[in-house]
């Protein structure tokens, strides 16, 4: 599939051939949706967490002796039953909510989305950011001129443009991302995705193995 390649000022500087594989892939909603599901289930974490009767505080012996008080019969404090008491069937920090989707899965979602945003006009590929976009406010007059509306934008440059994240952190809803670490909330989550070409092969060349 041939597509054409854009520079800084959003005018066409050439064209570049996309793999198939990758950028011609049919849209799976169903494939994404369990993708993008076992994903946030497993960035979740159990932060809620009550203490049943052997966390509690509170003496290990018999509140009063069991016959003639004419009270109910207790044996701890620690009971349920009292105030300060353990929590009885109360969430548990211990409860795993890990969801497994297999490598080729999770690479075939990737793959449907990168190829609906194509067919869509949502992704743009673009010959190289360069050193100019390492500051903030060159960051978004390029970004500007690329994506022309105010909707999202995530960059994805090439691995050794390390510092554009830093660069484009304080501009409202723009995102970076690194070629090798795809995943399918953060292609879901912008609208726009614009692709440096360099990292167009290291994609390719990171998720070969997996085909």
């Amino acid at each position: 599939m041939k597509v054409n390649i854009y520079n800084q000022k959003n005018e066409k500087s050439g064209t570049m051939e996309l793999p198939d594989r990758i950028f011609k892939v049919e849209w799976n909603p169903d494939l994404v949706h369990r993708a993008l599901a076992a994903l946030l289930s497993n960035r979740r974490q159990p932060w809620a967490h009550t203490k049943d009767r052997s966390e509690v505080s509170g003496g290990g012996r018999k509140p009063w002796r069991q016959k003639g008080t004419g009270r109910a019969r207790h044996g701890s404090i620690r009971s349920p039953l009292w105030k300060g008491g353990g929590v009885t069937f109360g969430p548990r920090k211990e409860r795993n909510y890990f969801k497994k989707i297999n490598k080729k899965m999770n690479q075939k979602a990737i793959f449907s989305i990168l190829s609906n945003k194509l067919e869509s006009h949502e992704l743009k590929i673009i010959d190289s950011f360069g050193a100019e976009i390492l500051k903030t406010k060159k960051a978004a007059e390029i970004l500007k001129k690329i994506i022309q509306d105010n909707s999202s934008i995530l960059i994805i440059p090439s691995s050794e443009q390390v510092k554009i994240k830093k660069a484009v952190t304080n501009i409202k809803k723009v995102d970076a991302l690194s070629p090798l670490s795809l995943n399918v909330y953060d292609l879901l989550k912008y609208k726009n995705i614009i692709l440096e070409k360099k990292a167009v092969e290291e994609i390719e060349k990171t998720y070969k193995l997996i085909s």
